[in-house]
């Protein structure tokens, strides 16, 4: 793969500054008259805030789409895209449900879905990276504060911001069962980390992410003028969600799972380069690297 200039450095050992965004947030045009489309007021919402929530936008794929990841835990036990907790044996994340399910494959690539990822990032798109995120009652761990762009820039050579993470709700999330906190605003600053990236880094960091993770001095500066914000809702909510935007979530302290299915999308003009943390590219169910477009999938 080619290399070429690294405009967003991170992980060069000690020092950890913040680094103004270099490209835009939204890349493509006016809403469209057919088919599904954001508004000029959510565009503008997802270029200021670096994210969107649709509340109750699929409702009815919950329950199908439940029943396909249960079938896969079972299928999947004892591979590699099955991560459990740090701290036991409980399911913490499922690796690329769509590279092994088809029914799940296809509704990433829903008519309600797909234009809206198209429309944001102006282009076609590729899957890059797709799992589940399963937050066990009481003992569901936290994910430190990140950016997802610094770890598949460093770590799987993503040259630009040019990418978003779109999931689906299948539990009800609220305040006490460890939802997805975001810091709106953030995706338009870079937090160029501190520390080196070892091989493998990805077989710990799945588990309890360290490297990437900006240290509270760093966050400190961010938080000075920005708010920390909950995504929660009912099972059946849309969020959309910036590649560079800030974001960690707290524990599960309560009696409630919860369960989200998530897929990232890289425009096809974005596809990788050698990774920048000077590392071998991690497996493909981290990172696909099938760069084909993909297309609308039947309603």
């Amino acid at each position: 793969m080619p290399t070429q200039d690294d405009l967003y450095p991170s992980r060069l050992g000690g020092r950890e500054q913040i680094i103004p965004r270099q490209d835009p947030v939204v890349y493509g045009g006016e809403p469209t008259k057919s088919g599904a489309s954001l508004e000029r007021a959510q565009l503008d919402h997802y270029e200021k805030n670096g994210y969107l929530v649709l509340p109750g936008y699929m409702p009815e794929m919950v329950e199908p789409l439940l029943a396909e990841i249960e079938q896969l835990r079972g299928e999947l036990r004892g591979c590699e895209e099955l991560v459990c907790e740090p701290e036991s044996d409980e399911l913490r994340t499922i690796f690329n449900p769509c590279g092994f399910s088809g029914h799940i494959e296809r509704f990433f690539r829903h008519p309600k879905i797909l234009p809206l990822v198209r429309q944001l990032l102006g282009s076609d798109v590729y899957l890059m990276q797709s799992r589940v995120n399963n937050k066990p009652a009481f003992t569901g761990r936290s994910f430190a504060w990140h950016s997802d762009f610094e770890t598949w820039h460093v770590e799987d050579g993503m040259p630009r911001m040019r990418a978003l993470t779109a999931w689906i709700m299948l539990s009800e999330s609220h305040q006490h069962n460890g939802p997805l906190y975001v810091i709106p605003g953030s995706h338009k600053l870079y937090v160029s980390c501190c520390g080196r990236t070892a091989e493998d880094n990805y077989k710990s960091s799945l588990r309890r992410q360290v490297l990437g993770v900006p240290r509270p001095e760093t966050m400190r500066e961010v938080l000075r003028d920005r708010e920390i914000h909950a995504i929660t809702g009912m099972p059946g909510t849309l969020v959309i969600h910036e590649c560079n935007l800030l974001h960690g979530s707290p524990d599960n302290i309560s009696n409630d799972p919860r369960k989200v299915l998530m897929c990232v999308y890289n425009s096809v003009e974005n596809k990788p380069v050698t990774p920048f943390g000077d590392l071998k590219p991690r497996p493909d169910f981290l990172s696909s690297r099938d760069y084909s477009p993909v297309s609308l999938a039947a309603a």
